[in-house]
């Protein structure tokens, strides 16, 4: 049994750390094993846009797309997508990929994320009942309870966590004591917000579904260079894990005197961190003033990705597309051959950011409290 801290779905897990808590699986037969050379390296300059983005210490970052997969092919089984998947996740990839024209993606993210501000604005007792500090604060309302780079309490952003596949991933209190943050029941505003039980379900699981698509196309890439267990594989782990959990983001308005440029704005909305994961699906952020959807008011914001050579660079992908970055879980046990990212998110800044604030969904795909 392999014993994974509980922590929250954007602490970083250095890469050591996960070494150690996943050596027990290494030293299994039945998991990966080494038969080929690693995967021919690929570079990055053929996705740099022409485009660049200036931080506020005047640095110039160039702004990269996604490696993108119709949904069509990602569906195909018999697709070899290897390509597309080194690319991506490989050892000179972004550790990011998106799936476009996913069915039903497009409406379930625009319920899910227009009920953001209806929760964070909800009375403050009502907010106080949906938290839970035996979690860690990992299930129902997070406010303030992690910390900024600064070590300074986060209030720019609040947080809703829920697994969107089990209410009650076990009902074992042995299992329940030890691993609070994965093994707790999910706690809903069934009164104050109903609404967000569906729809939160809904984008959650299709999220979920397609991220077990992309997991087969990775199982089939990394088994062109060892071999797979089948029963091991990446997708296996994910398909019989009890603890997914989704996070709705939601980033409150900065009042004007805010919006000023800080001096590492780079990570000004979410510090520097590597998933611990295997599998994390993002959606494309949604940015609204006064109720009323808008485009982001400043283009240097959003996701900032550190490559293998240190290089900062701006990554986006389509609103229509779901993005999925690579975990260090993955990572370990796929030896390297795909390879997680360290990332950021960069806040707004300037005068037309007064009164504007953000929405966005996560899902963290991580193995079973028993990982293997």
């Amino acid at each position: 049994m392999i014993d994974f801290t509980p922590s929250r779905g954007h602490t970083t897990l250095t890469t050591t750390t996960a070494i150690s808590l996943l050596t027990s699986a290494f030293n299994k037969p039945s998991v990966f094993r080494h038969h080929a050379a690693s995967p021919s390296n690929r570079t990055l300059s053929s996705r740099i846009t022409c485009e660049t983005m200036s931080s506020s210490t005047g640095t110039a970052f160039p702004t990269l797309r996604s490696v993108t997969i119709p949904y069509a092919d990602l569906k195909n089984k018999d697709a070899d997508l290897s390509a597309k998947i080194e690319e991506g996740f490989g050892p000179n990839g972004l550790g990011i990929l998106s799936i476009s024209d996913v069915p039903e993606f497009s409406s379930l993210r625009q319920d899910l994320l227009h009920l953001s501000p209806r929760l964070a604005n909800l009375p403050q007792k009502v907010k106080d009942e949906l938290e839970d500090p035996h979690s860690r604060y990992n299930f129902g309302w997070s406010h303030g309870k992690e910390k900024l780079e600064t070590g300074k309490p986060d209030l720019l952003k609040g947080s809703f966590y829920a697994n969107p596949i089990l209410d009650v991933p076990t009902t074992d209190m042995f299992l329940k004591q030890r691993y609070p943050s994965y093994c707790s029941s999910n706690i809903w505003p069934d009164s104050a917000l109903p609404e967000l039980e569906t729809a939160l379900k809904a984008l959650g699981k299709l999220m979920h579904d397609v991220g077990l698509m992309v997991a087969y196309h990775c199982d089939q890439y990394v088994s062109k260079g060892m071999e797979v267990d089948q029963n091991e594989s990446l997708k296996q782990i994910l398909l019989r894990s009890r603890c997914h959990k989704g996070r709705l983001l939601y980033y409150f308005p900065a009042p004007r005197s805010d919006c000023v440029p800080d001096s590492d704005s780079v990570s000004s909305w979410c510090g520097w961190h590597t998933d611990h994961g295997s599998l994390t699906g993002l959606t494309c952020a949604m940015f609204k003033r006064d109720g009323v959807e808008i485009p982001c008011p400043d283009s240097t914001a959003g996701l900032y990705i550190k490559t293998r050579t240190d290089q900062i660079v701006k990554v986006v992908f389509g609103e229509g597309e779901i993005a999925y970055q690579i975990g260090e879980t993955t990572e370990i046990l796929s030896r390297g051959y795909l390879c997680a990212t360290p990332h950021s998110v960069q806040a707004p800044k300037g005068e037309e950011v007064s009164g504007v604030d953000r929405s966005t969904f996560a899902l963290f795909m991580q193995p079973d409290w028993y990982a293997i």
